[in-house]
């Protein structure tokens, strides 16, 4: 049932994207520099897309930063999740060790019973 949804979403979503792609096709200027800053520096990078393409491209881009951004802002978080594992697991391993059934024996309690038995 919820996949009828999301796929019902995504195809609405497609439609309004291709809708706007279409009614913004006209070409537009993206400049590097303001024009006089470029005459100066002697780099004049000037780029003709389509505004639909420039719309999206900022999205996109916006996007990307922000999952950056909030990736670096969690890695004190994902650090101390893994230290906790770590510690979780070697817990574990010692309630593990000290709830194992003691087959060792103590050897000065074995040569006094040894002793003992014999005299």
């Amino acid at each position: 049932m919820f996949w009828y949804l999301r796929y019902g979403f995504l195809a609405l979503l497609a439609l309004g994207l291709v809708t706007i792609a279409l009614a913004n096709r006209d070409p537009v200027v993206l400049r590097l520099l303001p024009e006089d800053i470029a005459t100066f520096a002697g780099a004049n990078f000037v780029l003709r897309v389509p505004l639909f393409l420039a719309v999206f491209a900022g999205i996109v881009l916006g996007l990307l930063i922000g999952f950056v951004w909030e990736w670096l802002r969690e890695a004190k978080l994902r650090a101390q999740g893994n230290r906790a594992r770590r510690d979780a697991a070697s817990l574990e391993r010692e309630v593990r060790r000290l709830k194992a059934p003691a087959n060792e024996e103590d050897d000065v309690l074995a040569l006094l019973e040894d002793n003992r038995k014999a005299g």
